[in-house]
């Protein structure tokens, strides 16, 4: 009998630790490990050929504890750069993003044939979007600019390059706290030096004191 009073006693408390420690545990590193932005850039409706080939990316905090966080998507597009921007333009118009109109997005001018540059705000978040070439023609574009050696000599019959389609997709998304684009200096340093105020000529003060006699 005293055995069996044991042997309940541990499984008691054994379900008890289950319960108390290790689910508890289990479900906040899911809750950590899955970024609710990435999880909202899943969700976005996009035909599957804009969406191949995914890296996502992350840094920082996402409770902005010392840093917030940063992320970062790059994807891959089987169509040209602007039926592709022109489906991501649609699909976070249709999540509720609105375009965020700066004078630092893009930081550099971008020529239409190049790509396209976005900026967006939805709730606390800003994302940019960057729609670029394939990196197969952009490979291809430097190795025209500097060919490698013996490449100069091409022999007739050689066998043309494989056709260049698609384009590339980089998503990046932080806090609006963290992102300083279109914002003033609320706390502006000294901006100059005070000058020593100048006294009138009949000042009294100019006057030098008497003496006592």
């Amino acid at each position: 009998m005293r055995a069996q009073r044991q042997l309940r006693l541990v499984t008691l408390v054994s379900l008890a630790a289950l319960v108390l420690l290790i689910l508890p545990a289990f479900f906040g590193i899911r809750a950590i490990s899955s970024d609710p932005v990435f999880t909202s850039l899943n969700a976005l409706q996009l035909p599957s050929w804009a969406t191949t080939k995914i890296e996502d990316q992350g840094s920082g905090s996402r409770w902005c504890f010392l840093e917030c966080r940063f992320r970062e998507r790059i994807t891959e597009s089987e169509r040209p750069l602007q039926e592709t921007a022109d489906a991501y333009t649609k699909a976070l118009n249709d999540a509720g993003w609105k375009p965020w109109q700066n004078a630092e997005c893009p930081e550099s001018p971008i020529k239409p044939e190049e790509g396209s540059y976005s900026c967006w705000r939805r709730d606390e978040f800003t994302l940019d979007l960057h729609v670029s070439l394939p990196g197969c023609e952009v490979d291809q574009a430097l190795a025209e600019t500097v060919p490698e050696a013996g490449s100069a000599e091409a022999t007739a019959g050689e066998a043309a390059p494989e056709e260049c389609v698609g384009s590339t997709v980089i998503i990046k998304v932080q806090n609006t706290i963290s992102d300083q684009r279109g914002k003033t200096d609320q706390a502006p340093g000294p901006v100059g030096v005070t000058p020593d105020p100048v006294l009138p000529a009949d000042d009294p003060l100019l006057e030098p004191t008497p003496e006592a006699s």
